[in-house]
């Protein structure tokens, strides 16, 4: 069944005024995006200030600049209406459904859309999962912003639901390493694809990484001041530390048997080693993980692939990191095409569909 939009447009094909260019920081924004019920079956991440419809609009205007589609009012007459079919050209999860919503429901919200697919369905080359219909202009505008988004998420979205299956019954996270201005976006995809989150910045938990003990000179100083600070600040969150070796880990069980401490997990950082043969030897993993003996939840960093993942789950390891699911992403090949037909035919032709 069809589903008309209700952002508020704005005129994309014509002048964007400088002010649109900014991305506005917003304590609500990731509440009330504009996103129908039916299309939204994984919530996006919370993030007190990100502001996901500036995140769209500066999509848009980057692509509009001054003038709007020149091509479009070249060729496409002004009230023309068309009907798109969204075609998947390969294998994959499908994410950004409920997003690219949001990006048509901004250029014209009198567009609608009808979806075969939700965001983490399974899709496979050749398939047609969804339409949109409504003003050409409005469509081709918004064509090029809906697919780089979608691409991007299913990208995310597919690795991760492989990378998930294969550390079962270990946890997997993304981490900091997002495309700028993209964090709750690619976050988003982690979550559609199976994932988990990690913290969503610097700001919503402590992680002590090396250059913070470097600094504070040591583990002790480190976990000693966050203490101080969490207890000063009457704050609650998550507390996490880096360590490296066996006895940076025995340091930081000791000093937690000592005293009444925030730490809630441990990261076992390039505990996972290499081997020539292209396997990985994870003795060092779970001679750490049996030294923690389930006191503090456990993640494991360094060496994650979608070949040593499997081996690496099966440490012990409450999580396991891996900075490529967002930062070395391949998109998943989608077309959104007005003569399907013609399309499928290039596409077997180019082996795409």
């Amino acid at each position: 069944m069809s589903r008309a939009f209700s952002i508020s447009p704005l005129l994309y094909s014509n002048r964007i005024t400088p002010s649109r260019l900014i991305v506005r920081m917003s304590a609500t924004a990731t509440r009330n995006v504009g996103m129908s019920v039916g299309s939204l079956v994984v919530k996006p991440p919370a993030h007190p200030t990100y502001d996901l419809k500036g995140v769209i609009q500066l999509a848009l205007s980057e692509d509009a600049g001054d003038r709007g589609d020149v091509t479009c009012k070249a060729t496409i007459p002004a009230e023309m209406e068309v009907e798109a079919h969204f075609l998947a050209k390969e294998d994959g999860i499908v994410a950004g459904i409920a997003l690219a919503e949001m990006v048509f429901g901004e250029v014209d919200p009198s567009l609608k859309v009808d979806w075969y697919r939700k965001d983490g369905d399974s899709v496979h080359k050749g398939l047609q999962f969804g339409k949109v219909h409504g003003r050409a202009h409005s469509i081709v505008v918004a064509e090029r912003v809906v697919l780089n988004f979608m691409q991007r998420m299913s990208g995310i979205a597919t690795l991760t639901k492989a990378m998930a299956d294969a550390a079962h019954p270990a946890y997997i996270l993304e981490t900091r390493k997002t495309a700028p201005g993209l964090r709750l976006v690619d976050k988003w995809a982690v979550l559609i694809g199976g994932g988990k989150n990690h913290r969503m910045g610097l700001f919503d938990m402590v992680m002590i990484k090396d250059n913070h003990i470097s600094i504070a000179g040591g583990i002790i100083n480190a976990l000693k001041s966050v203490d101080l600070y969490l207890q000063q600040n009457n704050l609650k969150m998550g507390v996490e530390i880096e360590t490296r070796t066996l006895q940076e880990v025995n340091e930081v069980l000791h000093y937690a048997s000592q005293t009444e401490t925030s730490i809630t997990r441990i990261m076992l950082d390039n505990m996972v080693v290499p081997l020539s043969n292209g396997d990985v030897d994870v003795s060092l993993l779970k001679e750490a993980v049996e030294l923690i003996n389930g006191r503090f939840e456990t993640e494991a960093s360094g060496n994650v692939t979608l070949d040593t993942v499997n081996k690496i789950g099966q440490s012990g390891v409450t999580y396991i990191s891996s900075g490529a699911l967002t930062h070395s992403v391949k998109a998943l090949d989608i077309s959104l095409k007005i003569d399907t037909e013609l399309a499928l035919e290039v596409g077997r032709r180019t082996k795409r569909a």
